[in-house]
Order: structure tokens, then C-alpha cells, then sequence
């Protein structure tokens, strides 16, 4: 029997069969989208829900299959895979194609993971999350066939009976579950050296958008990240709570979040912070006095005028209502006549009006911001420069 478009000895061709239940899908799926579903029972709803996911599932495993058995096409056009004819005919993102080829060749290795997708109870996502942990524990040493077969069972059973996310987190640890005699210092051994990487991917990068906004995005050690997460939730969920008590419509979760965000920020004590260019971490807002007084006012953050980032002077007042005033008298080319003090130690204070003055460090060739400098003499009196 020939599996290409002629016709055999038999009369008969494969293709057709193929092409005939494909015919049948897609007359179905046409039928279906004809329907309103705003006219179907909550009933209706459900099964098809339900029944939809399944076939999802057995899609997937039939498209995987294929995708397994894909080296004539990978032949045909001189790749390495049929990523390259995916990429010309599907329009699949390469990186994309290839790691559902990847996905296709890990499944067929698993013939626990392959049934419960044919059988519609393991999802494309839960068989990818399986394949990898299984993966993971043919490389441990200590790990034999048998603990692969067993750990292979439990999770597609899990796969019942969990989220792919949930499913995850148990696929880490589940050579505890098949034996914890073995297994429970090695997963000890592991966490530790994850939490060790954690710290070295840890990292903050904040930029400004010059459209008043800040971004910034980052990494942080999950220990460290869930504190963040629950102290910013604690500052956004009685937002929400006013919301809902007065009946006005909630703002989007993330705006909250972001809003709970500043609020943190703008409670934290600065007598509990580390000193910071000579200071506890500090914004300077240069503003006139005209400024101040007028309802559309500017100010300035940060100490240089010219290159800082304007803000309103509303804005300005807002902030400063729970802050430390300092003011300061300019003559020409921003000298400082006169500064106000906040204590009667002057180096602080002479800081800053060196820091308003000069604007960076003062070395020949450096632009560093003023925060990361030191004063060159730490004698009392007035400190001549600054240098990094």
C-alpha cells in the first residue's frame, strides 16, 4: 500500500481517509460556529466546555504524532527539522515550531504521557510540564528506570487532578513521593543551590518614560518576591474595598497593584534607611518660590535644573506635606547665598549645596550623579569638591 496521492493495487488510498475525517472536522467546526452561543442553556455551555478541552488534548497528541514523525518533511526541505516548512507555510515562528517539534519527540518517548493526551485527560501543557520533569530525572544520578516508571504514573495522575502550574511545582519534588529515603536530602541539596542562583539572577532596572512615568522591572528571589507581593496587595486592597463600598466601578487589579506600590514607597520610614550620598534616601525638588505660589506651576526632581525631570508644582506640594523643607536662596549661575538647615551640623546641609551647585562629581571626565560621590576632605568646614 502507497501512502502518497495514487491509487494501488486495491483501489484504495490512505490520503483519502485522512483528507475524508479532516472534511468531517471542519464541516463540524462550521456548523458549530454558525450558532450563537448567547442562545444555548448554561448546560450546553458546560459540555461543550468540557468536551472541547478534551478534544483539545487529543488534537494535540494527533498533531504531535505527526510532528514526531516529521523527518521527510525536514528531508524535503534540508533542515534539520520541518521547523523551516512550518515557518514558510504555517507561518509559525520558527523558535516557536521547534519547540513543538521538541515537545513531539519528548512525548513519544513517554508512552504514559502520549495515552493521556490521546485519551484527552493530559492537556499539551500539563504533557510539556511532565516530559520536563521527567527529563530532569533521567539526568539525576541518583535517580534508576524504575523511579523514572513511577514518577512517569503519578504525575499523568496528577494531571487529573491539578492545573499545569499546580502540576509544575509537584513535578519538582516528586521523586520525594515515589521514595522520601532517598530522595528528601537530594531535593534539600537542590532547593538550596536553587535559591542560590535566585540570588545571582536577582537584579532592578528602572529608566524614566519621559511622559511622567517611571518603568522599571526586575527579579527578586521568591522568598523575597512573595513579601514584596503581599505588602504591596496589603496597600492596594483597601482601595479596592473604598471602591466597592461607595458602588464605583474597580479600576484594573495592576492599576491598583501600582497604586499600592507608590503608597509603600511613600510610607516607608527615611530614619530607617541606609545613608544614601551623604543622606537617607532623599528626592531633592527644586522649585522657586513663584513656582510654589502659582497653580501651574513646575519643579524640578533632582538637582540639576536643566537635565532633572519636571513635575507639577501640585505635585511638588503633595510631596511635600510629609517631607523635610529645605529652602535654598540662588544668586547668578546658581550660586547658594543662603540655605535653610534642618539641624545645626552644617556637612549635610553643605552637601547639598554642593550637590545643587555642581550637579555631578567633579573629576575630570565624570558624569557620576552626586549620590554616589564623597566629599574630598572629611574635616569640618566646607568641603572643596567632590570626587567618586
Amino acid at each position: 500500500m502507497r501512502l502518497d496521492g495514487s491509487i494501488d493495487h486495491w483501489g484504495t488510498n490512505p490520503a483519502d481517509a485522512i483528507g475524508a475525517a479532516l472534511d468531517a472536522i471542519e464541516t463540524s467546526l462550521a456548523g458549530l460556529l454558525a450558532m450563537d452561543p448567547d442562545y444555548w442553556r448554561t448546560s450546553q455551555k458546560k459540555d461543550f466546555l468540557a468536551r472541547v478541552e478534551k478534544l483539545q488534548a487529543q488534537q494535540a497528541a494527533l498533531r504531535l504524532r505527526v510532528l514526531a514523525s516529521s523527518g521527510d518533511i525536514a528531508a524535503e526541505t534540508g533542515d534539520k527539522d520541518a521547523s523551516a516548512w512550518m515557518r514558510a507555510e504555517l507561518l509559525v515562528d520558527k523558535g516557536a515550531a521547534r519547540s513543538q517539534i521538541k515537545l513531539a519527540v519528548a512525548v513519544a518517548r513517554y508512552e504514559l504521557v502520549a495515552a493521556g493526551l490521546a485519551e484527552g485527560v493530559v492537556s499539551q501543557a500539563k504533557a510539556k510540564v511532565i516530559t520536563k520533569a521527567l527529563d530532569k530525572i533521567k539526568t539525576d544520578p541518583i535517580a534508576t528506570g524504575e523511579d523514572l516508571v513511577l514518577a512517569e504514573k503519578l504525575l499523568v495522575e496528577y494531571a487529573t487532578q491539578m492545573t499545569a502550574n499546580e502540576l509544575r511545582i509537584v513535578g519538582k519534588r516528586i521523586l520525594v513521593e515515589v521514595d522520601p529515603v532517598r530522595f528528601e536530602d537530594a531535593e534539600a541539596k537542590a532547593l538550596l543551590a536553587e535559591e542560590e542562583r535566585a540570588q545571582q539572577k536577582t537584579a532592578l532596572r528602572v529608566w524614566d518614560n519621559h511622559d511622567g512615568t517611571i518603568g522599571f522591572d526586575g527579579v527578586l528571589p521568591t522568598a523575597i518576591g512573595m513579601r514584596f507581593k503581599r505588602q504591596v496587595e496589603a496597600w492596594a486592597q483597601p482601595r479596592k474595598q473604598q471602591l466597592v463600598e461607595k458602588g464605583a466601578p474597580l479600576p484594573p487589579w495592576e492599576r491598583l497593584m501600582g497604586q499600592g506600590f507608590a503608597r509603600l514607597l511613600e510610607t516607608i520610614d527615611p530614619s530607617a534607611l541606609p545613608l544614601h550620598g551623604g543622606d537617607a534616601t532623599v528626592v531633592n525638588v527644586v522649585i522657586s518660590l513663584e513656582n510654589l505660589r502659582k497653580e501651574l506651576g513646575t519643579a524640578t526632581l533632582g538637582f540639576d535644573e536643566t537635565n532633572g525631570t519636571t513635575i507639577t508644582a501640585a505635585e511638588a506640594r503633595r510631596m511635600a506635606c510629609d517631607a523635610t523643607i529645605i529652602p535654598w536662596v540662588l544668586g547668578g549661575d546658581s550660586v547658594v547665598l543662603d540655605a535653610g538647615r534642618e539641624s545645626r551640623f552644617f556637612q549635610p546641609i553643605q552637601r547639598k549645596a554642593m550637590r545643587l551647585q555642581q550637579k555631578c562629581c567633579q573629576a575630570e571626565g565624570c558624569d557620576m550623579p552626586p549620590e554616589w560621590c564623597e566629599p574630598t576632605t572629611s574635616t569640618p568646614g566646607p568641603p572643596a569638591e567632590e570626587r567618586t
